[in-house]
C-alpha cells in the first residue's frame, strides 16, 4: 500500500562500493525474491558446543574430587615391567637316559680276510688252467692241472720197488725161521742165525725207505692238480698251458671277500684303551651313505717303523660284496660305554661360588639346579651324576643373558 511505510535496511542507504561482502550477497538474494541468510543460528550452536564443554570439564573435576588419584612418593622406585626372554627349541630340551660313549678315530686300508697265493709243488708242463682273474671259486674247484705222466710212471716204479723188496722180506723171514730153530736143536751156530737177522733187518728198512718213496710219488701225483683252498675269488694268474714249470713256481691267487679286514693305524697313546672285542663303526671311502660294524680281532704292541702308530686289525662282514680289497677306510673304535646315563651339553654347565649347576625350567621360570659332574663323552656331553632326573626341563645352550629368576617364553618350532 502506498500509504504503509517500508523498512529500510543499511544496505539500500549505501552506495555499492561501500557494501560489505555479506550486504552485496543479501542485496542479490533480495534482488532474486529471496531472503536474506541470518547468522543467529550459528552463533546458536556455538553457545550449545561451548556449554556442553564447560558441563564436562566440571563432571570430571567433581569425579577427580569425589576419587582422588593415589599420591606418588616421588622417592619410590618404579617396577620395571615383567619381561620374558625368548629361548629356541634348540636352547632347551627335557632330559632323558642315553647311551654315551668314547671312540678312538683310526684309519687304514681293506684287505681279503683270507688270501692264497698258490705255489707248484711238483714241476712240470702245465696241462689247464681253468680260471682268469675275477672269476669265482668254490672250494675244491680245479684251478691249475700239471701234466702227470712223468709222476705217474714214477709212482708206478716206486710201487713195484717197494713190492721187490717185501717180496725179499717175506723170503729172508721165512729164512730166518729155519735157521732159529735149527740154532735150537744145535745144528747151526748163533753166527748164521745172526746173519739172517740181519738180512731181514735190511730188507726190513729198505722197504720202509721204498714205502716212503711210493707216498712221495702219490704226493707228487696229487700236488699236480691244484685246487680251491676255500670259495672266494681268483685275483692273479701267473701261468698259461704250455709253460713248463718247476716246483715253487707262482700259479695263482686266490682270496675270499666273505670277511675283510681293516689294518688300521692308532695313536701310541691310545693304545692302552684299546682290546680285543670292541666294537667299531667304519666308514669307507666311496660308499658315503653305509657305515659297517666292525670288531677289533688283533692289536699289534709294536708301533710301525718311522711312526708314533701301531697298527689294529679290525675284521668285518662283506655278505653283500660292496667292499674290495685296497679300499680306505676311517673307523671310530668305540673303548668305553655309559649306558642309560644323564647328560647335557659342557656350554650348559655354569660354575659360581656356590658351585656348580644348571638352569632347569620350571613352567616358565629358571632355577638353579645344582649338579655334580662325573666326566666328559664325546659330542661335547658332559655326564651328570646327581642333580638331575628323566623328564627334567633345561636349558641346553650357553645363554648368558639368562640367570636363575627369569622368565622366559618358549619360541614354537
Amino acid at each position: 500500500m502506498d500509504g504503509e511505510a517500508q523498512p529500510l535496511h543499511a544496505s539500500d542507504e549505501k552506495p555499492d562500493w561501500a557494501l560489505t561482502r555479506r550486504e552485496r550477497r543479501n542485496r542479490e538474494r533480495a534482488a532474486l525474491g529471496l531472503k536474506p541468510r541470518r547468522r543467529w543460528p550459528w552463533v546458536l550452536l556455538l553457545l550449545v558446543l561451548i556449554g556442553a564443554g564447560i558441563a564436562y570439564l566440571q563432571r570430571e573435576a567433581l569425579l577427580a574430587a569425589i576419587n582422588p588419584p593415589p599420591s606418588v612418593d616421588d622417592g619410590a622406585e618404579v617396577p620395571p615391567p615383567i619381561t620374558r626372554m625368548q629361548v629356541n627349541p634348540a636352547e632347551y630340551a627335557t632330559l632323558a637316559p642315553r647311551d654315551l660313549d668314547r671312540r678312538i678315530r683310526v684309519i687304514g686300508t681293506i684287505n681279503p680276510a683270507r688270501r692264497a697265493d698258490l705255489s707248484a709243488q711238483t714241476g712240470g708242463l702245465v696241462e689247464a688252467v681253468n680260471f682268469r682273474p675275477g672269476d669265482r671259486v668254490a672250494e675244491g674247484d680245479v684251478l691249475v692241472q700239471v701234466d702227470v705222466e712223468r709222476l705217474t710212471l714214477e709212482l708206478g716204479q716206486a710201487r713195484s720197488n717197494a713190492d721187490a723188496t717185501r717180496a725179499q722180506l717175506s723170503l729172508a723171514q721165512g729164512q730166518l725161521d729155519r735157521v732159529r730153530q735149527l740154532v735150537e736143536r744145535n745144528v747151526a751156530t748163533t753166527s748164521t742165525l745172526e746173519e739172517a737177522q740181519s738180512s731181514v733187518d735190511g730188507l726190513v728198512a729198505q722197504l720202509t725207505a721204498m714205502d716212503d718213496m711210493v707216498s712221495l710219488a702219490e704226493l707228487s701225483l696229487r700236488n699236480a692238480t691244484v685246487k680251491a683252498p676255500f670259495d672266494g675269488i681268483v685275483t692273479v694268474r701267473a701261468v698259461e698251458p704250455g709253460t713248463v714249470i718247476a716246483a715253487g713256481s707262482t700259479l695263482i691267487s686266490v682270496v675270499d671277500l666273505a670277511t675283510v679286514e681293516l689294518e688300521a693305524a692308532a695313536p701310541v697313546a691310545a693304545g692302552v684303551f684299546l682290546k680285543p672285542g670292541q666294537s667299531v663303526d667304519v666308514r669307507v671311502d666311496g660308499l658315503p651313505d653305509r657305515s659297517f660294524d666292525g670288531t677289533v680281532v688283533r692289536i699289534n704292541p709294536v708301533a710301525a717303523t718311522g711312526t708314533r702308530a701301531i697298527p689294529v686289525y679290525i675284521t668285518m662282514d662283506n655278505a653283500d660284496g660292496l667292499l674290495f680289497g685296497g679300499m680306505f677306510a676311517t673307523a671310530d673304535v668305540v673303548v668305553a660305554t655309559a649306558p642309560g646315563s644323564i647328560a647335557v651339553p659342557t656350554d650348559a654347565i655354569r660354575s659360581d661360588v656356590g658351585g656348580t649347576y644348571v638352569l632347569r625350567i620350571e613352567e616358565d621360570t629358571l632355577v638353579r639346579a645344582p649338579v655334580t659332574i662325573a666326566e666328559s663323552w664325546e659330542g661335547n656331553l658332559t655326564r651328570i651324576s646327581a642333580g638331575l632326573e628323566p623328564r627334567d626341563e633345561v636349558i641346553m645352550a650357553a645363554l648368558p643373558e639368562l640367570d636363575p629368576g627369569d622368565l622366559i617364553e618358549r619360541v614354537p618350532e
